[in-house]
């Protein structure tokens, strides 16, 4: 009998069920160019231009006037200067105070642009480049966070080269496209972004993330239209953000999200403005893929007036709550008063807070019930949400502040 004859179709037949089954596309529902019958993302997805502001912000110490980079570690924000300082400053991210310093005095900050994390380790990467393009001391120190701890600060480097860059001919200030001041440290890689002040764009590199000298491979190019200057990153939830700004101080984040293995840009790409005119932005942090903050240092000649260091602190509930699976709005029980509607009271994660326009804007601070204010912003909007996942299971008052205080009681519970 001749086998083949009945093999050949049913192999063909089986291969365009599957090829039937699978539909290229945006998959995206917020994105311009939705497929609902999509099922697999194909990167193709677009956007509307959108602009937000902060949900509120902080002025810095003095201490951090060029912060450059930030983490949230144990709880707390840590930054650092990008020269001429080996501290890591850690900050209160209720109201920005520097709350402690970690001198690394084993090592020099010839010019720190960006710091990173894994579970045992923090990354400062020393490798800013700017000036002439031409550096050939490019390095990661690498800092055992129980020796940070301890005071007694263990270090190591990573040290690397471009695997692109041959000419190292001086370049003059801000006129290379081999500046990075943006990293991220994954389970056994680090992966760099690169800083191109001629072509706007930033390259993927990537490299190993133990002591020694290497090549960093370039991945993948993308034309940002900007300058990128941070990164922070969620592994288990294939999301990273990318901080930066324009020629023009138009400061900026781009999300990454739903992509393949480590091929970054494969997925969604989605563009926001910062309502932060003229401000250098350097630093990104989130712990939970919604509340990010955002420092920019101080700037002195912008074309009004010098721009003091910052703390910025942004919601993006509205834009990555649905992939991270996130319930920002479940309405278990309502508190309303003066036509503000608080909910939902009890909450675990966050609370809305909706009003009209003649609210907007108002000052708000939450405070447990022995009067200690355990976080304070501003309501920028009709529909605003805040994070509250860092209160301890409690009792809490919130207070809402325009031309007259309103009091709301709202109760933290755990999931």
């Amino acid at each position: 009998m001749n086998y083949l004859k009945f093999i050949l179709p049913l192999s063909l037949s089986v291969l365009v069920t599957i090829l039937n089954a699978q539909v290229n596309g945006c998959i995206d529902p917020l994105a311009s160019n939705y497929n609902a019958s999509a099922t697999n993302n194909d990167g193709s997805c677009m956007y509307n231009n959108t602009s937000i502001a902060p949900t509120s912000n902080y002025n810095l110490n003095n201490l951090v006037s060029s912060t450059s980079g930030l983490i949230v570690w144990d709880n707390h924000l840590c930054t650092h200067n990008d020269s001429n300082d080996s501290t890591i400053y850690e900050l209160d991210t209720a109201n920005g105070n520097v709350t402690k310093m970690y001198p690394l005095t084993a090592t020099f900050n010839d010019d720190w642009e960006e710091i990173s994390q894994d579970n045992n380790y923090v990354y400062l990467g020393d490798f800013g480049n700017s000036s002439n393009g031409n550096r050939t001391n490019l390095i990661i120190v690498r800092i055992s966070k129980i020796s940070i701890l301890a005071n007694t600060p263990v270090l190591d480097t990573i040290h690397y080269t471009y695997s692109n860059q041959t000419n190292f001919t001086p370049t003059n200030d801000r006129n290379t496209d081999f500046d990075c001041e943006a990293f991220i440290v994954t389970s056994d890689s680090i992966f760099l972004f690169t800083k191109q002040w001629i072509s706007n764009k930033t390259s993927v590199y990537s490299l190993p993330k133990t002591p020694g000298t290497y090549v960093a491979n370039l991945k993948t190019t993308f034309d940002v239209q900007g300058l990128i200057t941070g990164a922070t990153f969620l592994e288990s939830k294939k999301l990273i953000v990318l901080c930066g700004y324009s020629k023009f101080l138009q400061p900026f984040i781009y999300l990454l999200y739903d992509y393949k293995g480590n091929e970054y840009f494969s997925g969604n790409k989605r563009k926001i403005n910062l309502s932060l005119p003229f401000h250098q932005t350097e630093g990104i942090a989130t712990t939970n893929g919604i509340t990010y903050y955002i420092s920019n240092e101080y700037l002195n000649n912008p074309p009004i007036a010098p721009v003091p260091q910052q703390l910025n602190i942004f919601n993006l509930a509205p834009y990555l709550s649905g992939y991270l699976g996130v319930n920002t709005f479940v309405n278990t029980q309502t508190t309303l008063q003066n036509d503000i509607e608080v909910y939902p009271i009890p909450a675990s994660e966050y609370i809305c807070i909706k009003t009209n326009k003649s609210f907007i804007p108002s000052n708000y601070s939450i405070s447990n019930l022995s009067g200690k204010i355990v976080l304070i912003g501003k309501i920028s909007n009709e529909n605003y949400s805040i994070d509250i996942s860092n209160l301890l299971e409690d009792v809490y008052i919130l207070s809402i502040d325009n031309k007259r205080k309103q009091v709301f009681k709202i109760i933290k519970n755990l999931k």
